[in-house]
């Protein structure tokens, strides 16, 4: 008589979305045996969903500004921003103090433009350049009239500095996309007019009571906020721009007082 034979059991995949069992006794989510069947992997490790409710929205805003350079902060605390790095030509003035325009060059080198530096007293200008470092990835520094062609881009952003003097001359290079200008004017003086008009921002510091409302009148400051120009404090500045002003206080870091001192309107 011919040996029967035994029939073995076939195992049997579980159908799609059916959960299956495991040797241990444990029952795996459906679909799981499917998964290593097809190269899937292994199932992660599983955690409740993070949700909110409508009204829990409002928490999770940030205060986002400007990018740039922080010039200071306002009488609210708040960081000002002037935005230096742009795809559009921008001209800054600032009436004031050699010491402002030193930090607000730091800081523009801390965003990763390069810094080209347009004066007739270099020896002014030498610490900063240690610090930065000199070079085309850094801080050069040129006599008046002989900034060469800077290529700005993009990738590679630009800050002129003009320090040049009560009458600084009409500069061969000037705002371009990527490539901004900021000139520094210790005093009013016969051109400021005509850069103050040019200007996208114009920044004054402390200023004699008729060179206060000279600058009222050329860019039209209520008296309210030309008049208190004579009173300024060292370090406090008010920017212009055409629709809005701001008095901003520039807090200089530890390595910045290190490297420049305190702040101070005269040099």
């Amino acid at each position: 008589m011919a040996a029967m034979s035994t029939p073995t059991a076939t195992p049997r995949t579980p159908a799609a979305g059916i959960p299956s069992t495991g040797a241990d006794g444990t029952t795996r989510p459906a679909g799981f045996a499917e998964r290593l069947r097809t190269g899937f992997g292994l199932l992660g490790p599983r955690h409740p969903r993070h949700t909110l409710s409508i009204d829990e929205f409002d928490t999770l805003t940030l205060p986002i500004g400007d990018d740039g350079v922080v010039a200071g902060v306002t009488a609210e605390g708040q960081p000002a921003v002037l935005g230096v790095n742009r795809p559009t030509p921008y001209d800054v003035l600032l009436i004031g103090g050699l010491w402002t325009a030193q930090v607000l060059a730091l800081r523009a080198a801390a965003t990763g433009a390069r810094v080209a530096v347009e004066t007739g007293r270099a020896q002014h200008w030498a610490q900063v350049v240690q610090a930065v470092g000199g070079g085309q990835s850094g801080m050069t520094v040129h006599d008046v009239g002989r900034v060469p062609p800077l290529g700005a881009s993009a990738g590679s952003p630009v800050l002129v500095i003009r320090d040049c003097g009560m009458r600084p001359p009409r500069g061969r290079v000037v705002s371009a996309p990527w490539q901004s200008v900021l000139t520094l004017l210790p005093y009013l003086s016969p051109v400021a007019p005509r850069l103050m008009r040019q200007a996208r921002v114009v920044g004054v510091q402390r200023v004699s009571p008729d060179e206060a409302a000279e600058i009222g009148r050329v860019i039209g400051l209520p008296r309210a906020e030309y008049e208190p120009l004579p009173t300024l404090a060292d370090g406090v500045t008010l920017w212009c721009t055409d629709g809005d002003r701001q008095y901003v206080v520039t807090q200089p870091t530890d390595a910045e007082v290190g490297l420049l001192g305190v702040a101070r309107r005269m040099d």
